[in-house]
């Protein structure tokens, strides 16, 4: 470069400016400003051969190629060191697909732990979307039991029963374990978004099986009025009475919570992952949760209220 009568800060600076990009004014759009860059385009500067080819002005006013007063290779630089709680950090980023992000980060922390002994000073951190979900889940774990709480506490105020709020309170496991039948078939892992969809599924699962307890509690106490209530026979009768009311209506209600989650998990717009994680829950956990309010509530109904039967005759 001295030959030409330049010297090395030249050089870099018309690098940076041709390369890199260089400010060289701003532009004013009301009450914004956004600086305006210019710098070769991308076909002249992502090829080093090109890059060779780059003209160099000198002080006489000749300009000179760039591959004559310079060697253009591509090597891999240095990482970055970034301060992280401040201390010196070395980010590596991990993209993971095909299965479920916690138990990725619990296995390679396991082989981490086998294969490499981290030098005094030095540690390791898992941070990023495993470090919330992390989060999450250590919320979840008071979120579920106050939710499952709550309904089991609404659910006495509106029976004044503690008997029949846990009848009631039976169907959240059987609409759970649908929900994870369905998510099983799709190949869904638990998330922030799954756990939504089941805190959801619980309330409308314990809904049904309040219609339903309300069905066969008027059957039972009419024929109580009635004196009808003398032997199991009257007991069986008096729950399919109450139970055969509550199939039409117990069947629109699924029908209509199921045909408008469908439609979500065909969906492939913005934010459609999330939603179907929400909606898939709900959905498997309304079919078993259906099979509990026609079939398991009564049969429970019908093991406690035999004793009150006996009480009677």
């Amino acid at each position: 470069a001295a030959r030409y009568g330049l010297n090395v800060g030249d050089v870099q600076t018309l690098i940076t400016s041709a390369i890199g990009g260089e400010n060289v004014t701003t532009t004013v759009e009301g009450r914004e400003r956004y600086p305006v860059s210019v710098r070769y385009k991308r076909e002249l500067r992502d090829d080093p051969e090109r890059l060779k080819r780059v003209l160099i002005p000198t002080p006489s006013g000749a300009q000179i190629p760039l591959g004559q007063i310079a060697e253009i290779v591509v090597t891999k630089g240095p990482p970055s060191i970034s301060d992280e709680g401040g201390a010196l950090a070395g980010l590596i980023s991990v993209s993971v697909s095909g299965r479920d992000l916690r138990g990725y980060v619990e296995e390679a922390k396991r082989v981490v732990s086998q294969r490499i002994t981290l030098p005094p000073g030095y540690s390791l951190l898992w941070t990023g979307q495993y470090e919330h979900l992390v989060r999450a889940e250590e919320r979840m774990k008071l979120v579920v039991p106050v939710t499952l709480g709550l309904i089991l506490l609404l659910l006495y105020l509106n029976f004044r029963s503690l008997a029949k709020s846990l009848i009631v309170l039976l169907s959240v496991p059987f609409a759970v374990i649908g929900a994870i039948w369905f998510l099983h078939l799709l190949g869904y892992n638990l998330s922030v978004a799954v756990w939504v969809g089941i805190i959801a599924l619980a309330g409308v699962a314990a809904e049904t099986g309040v219609i339903m307890l309300v069905y066969l509690d008027e059957a039972f106490e009419r024929r109580v009025r009635e004196d009808l209530m003398r032997t199991r026979q009257d007991l069986y009768e008096a729950i399919l009475e109450g139970a055969a009311q509550r199939v039409r209506p117990v069947m629109m209600t699924v029908s209509a919570i199921i045909g408008g989650l469908l439609p979500i998990m065909w969906t492939t717009g913005t934010g459609a992952d999330v939603m179907k994680r929400i909606a898939a829950p709900m959905i498997g956990g309304m079919v078993t949760a259906t099979v509990l309010t026609l079939l398991v509530i009564p049969v429970l109904y019908a093991l406690w209220r035999w004793r009150e039967v006996k009480r009677l005759t």
